[in-house]
């Protein structure tokens, strides 16, 4: 089944679908936690992960496909470590949701105050 390029600029804007389909998987998201802390080797992941090494492979070239991790060779070793543009570019993309979600809250908490103070005068008449 083929997604239109409609559908997709109007649920994601900017950002590419394949970053939500990338984070969407808990396996690939525990993998991105991980590399939080630093460059590792794929050993660690697996150890970090709790899976085999041959699903944390996979794991890893989808990720790396998606361009959230960059892989350089150490000797014998492949160091796996983050790459800032894919969060970036997400972290762009929600702003303008925090922004609006913020304002709402905002506005929610002024008419909560206002309300308060309403009853609090209506108490005070009343005694």
């Amino acid at each position: 089944m083929q997604k239109s390029v409609y559908t997709y600029t109007c649920i994601y804007g900017n950002v590419e679908s394949v970053v939500f389909e990338t984070l969407a998987d808990p396996t690939r998201r525990h993998i991105i936690e991980t590399l939080g802390s630093g460059e590792q080797p794929v050993h660690e992941l697996v150890e970090a992960v709790d899976i085999q090494q041959s699903g944390v492979s996979r794991h890893l070239r989808i990720l790396l496909d998606a361009g959230f991790v960059r892989v350089r060779a150490d000797g014998q070793l492949r160091l796996y470590s983050l790459r800032a543009e894919p969060f970036r570019e997400l972290d762009k993309w929600i702003r303008q949701y925090r922004d609006l979600w913020e304002a709402r809250l905002d506005r929610f908490g002024d008419e909560l105050e206002r309300r308060q103070k309403t009853r609090a005068k209506t108490k005070e008449r009343r005694t």
